[in-house]
């Protein structure tokens, strides 16, 4: 007999529940598909929510983590991208302190590089007014080297330095799950809506099928939500739609802090092709970022960093710089995050736009492409598509997140309880008072305390290893080894949260190093 306040039990009692008749089901368990779950539960509809793996296990953990406007899409006329994508970064900073922060960014101008000073700052001004107020300023060249000593000195004019914002996206997702619960919700991680079921030719559910438990279900909803990322289109298809989405790959290297110390962003132009690259602090190691190509391979296994990306990222560090000497051997880590880009046609992946699209097609409501940052507002366009078809609710806009108060915990640095505000939202103060003081310590030197391992494990839906490491918390990135470590605590942990026993482990164990090693391992 399950214990009743197991994790299995508590999975058992949410997949009884499928068999309810539901007002909204969504397909897919990242922020677009969290966020919709979260707006129609918290609206009074009774929503579930279907994810074939894990949570945030697709882009929405292999973003480049930053919450912004996306001064590029400027560049490209895209105003009302621009416009909403910075008013939404103000209200996170507002509404999720903790969780999304802010992250100043500097863009060193160059003798002869682009886009001039004089651009930049024009676009800048812009991005100050949607914002509501001035956030950016210029810097010479010495007042550039002061904020970032590792720059080239040679041939540098001046900076812009100015405002963005830095998040734990798949930390973002599950504060969105775990508030769509307490309103009501159920999400499933591991259960494939695997067939569409049609009435009179419009969609009204779906058979699913559990990769767990190894059984299966028809769930039945008045709307069905696509929100399966790039995935999105193996679903569509079922019902004869035409494929719309471009897969395009974005890669990042993480590398440890002492070799990269930045305290602030760093925004510049790759040497090659004048893309964006950028490199910042996160999580206590320096994230450097991002690819853009098309994403040939199978969507069956995880996407990877190529050898042409790795070097591509290491050309731009080298050039910027390059007294710091970085090269493959300073990489503790990769990850690569595959995008659903809507098709257009154009040759360049980085000139497709990054606008959302929804398609309503024999009643199935597809929510698709957009960005990070932009999360509420696809779902707030979704659940304007689906209210013809639900009894009425209210559709006013609301704050994101309602700001939660600080846990008490006179014995953790301010920092650290901001930080876990802003993730765990109202039960911060619960993840302290279940766990034992022993474990409000951090993880080697990260920021991670061992009590979120043990929150995680009970509370947060783990299946596996890699569901702990990699998105519960960030340790498999920003401290690779330490399944290795501190192997005993970690199994002691999981036999005691998730009742599993030594064998059990072992084979995690062994399966996590396995996957880590081939899509998120060091170099080569």
């Amino acid at each position: 007999m399950l214990a009743p306040d197991s994790p299995r039990a508590s999975r058992a009692a949410a997949w009884a529940r499928l068999g309810e008749p539901w007002d909204i089901l969504v397909i897919g368990g990242g922020v677009t598909g969290a966020a919709i779950l979260f707006e129609a539960a918290r609206r009074g509809l009774r929503a579930a929510m279907l994810e074939r793996a894990d949570f945030a296990s697709g882009a929405s953990s292999r973003s480049s983590k930053l919450v912004h406007g996306g001064l590029r899409y400027l560049k490209e006329g895209k105003l009302a991208l621009t416009r909403e994508s910075v008013h939404e970064r103000q209200a996170l900073l507002r509404d999720a302190p903790g969780l999304v922060d802010p992250m100043r960014f500097l863009m060193p101008h160059y003798r002869g590089s682009k886009p001039s000073a004089r651009t930049l700052g024009f676009g800048l001004a812009l991005y100050d007014l949607f914002a509501g107020h001035r956030q950016h300023r210029a810097l010479d060249a010495d007042e550039a080297l002061r904020l970032v000593p590792t720059l080239d000195p040679v041939g540098l004019l001046g900076a812009h330095d100015y405002l963005d914002a830095t998040t734990d996206d798949a930390r973002l997702v599950l504060r969105l799950i775990q508030e769509a619960r307490s309103a009501g919700a159920i999400a499933l991680n591991y259960v494939e809506a695997r067939e569409l079921i049609e009435r009179d030719g419009v969609v009204g559910g779906v058979h699913a099928v559990d990769g767990i438990e190894d059984t299966s279900a028809d769930v039945h909803a008045r709307v069905v939500i696509n929100a399966a990322g790039s995935a999105a289109d193996a679903l569509r298809t079922q019902i004869g739609a035409r494929a719309k989405l471009r897969p395009l790959r974005g890669s990042h290297l993480l590398i440890a802090d002492w070799r990269l110390p930045l305290a602030q962003a760093v925004a510049f132009s790759h040497p090659r092709d004048g893309r964006p690259v950028f490199a910042y602090p996160w999580l206590g190691i320096t994230l450097v970022g991002t690819t853009d190509i098309d994403h040939t391979e199978s969507r069956s296994g995880e996407p990877t960093i190529s050898e042409s990306e790795a070097t591509y990222l290491l050309e731009a560090l080298a050039h910027r710089f390059p007294a710091s000497a970085i090269d493959r051997t300073d990489v503790i880590a990769t990850f690569a995050g595959v995008r659903p880009v809507i098709e257009s046609g154009r040759a360049d992946p980085s000139k497709e736009s990054r606008d959302s699209a929804m398609w309503n097609e024999r009643g199935m409501l597809t929510v698709t492409g957009g960005k990070l940052t932009t999360f509420r507002p696809m779902a707030m366009a979704a659940l304007h598509a689906a209210a013809a078809r639900l009894d009425s609710f209210d559709l006013a806009p609301r704050p994101t997140f309602t700001r939660a108060e600080l846990p008490h915990a006179p014995h953790l640095s301010l920092a650290d309880r901001r930080r876990l505000a802003g993730r765990y939202g109202a039960s911060a103060q619960l993840l302290l008072d279940e766990t034992p003081p022993s474990e409000h310590c951090p993880v080697d030197s990260t920021p991670t305390l061992w009590a979120e391992l043990r929150w995680a494990a009970r509370h947060e839906s783990v299946e596996h290893l890699d569901d702990l490491l990699l998105r519960r918390t960030r340790l498999g990135l920003i401290a690779p080894a330490v399944d290795l470590r501190w192997a005993a605590r970690l199994r002691a942990i999981c036999v005691q949260e998730l009742f599993w026993e030594n064998a059990r482990f072992e084979r995690e164990a062994q399966a996590y190093r396995a996957l880590h090693a081939a899509y998120y391992g060091a170099l080569a």
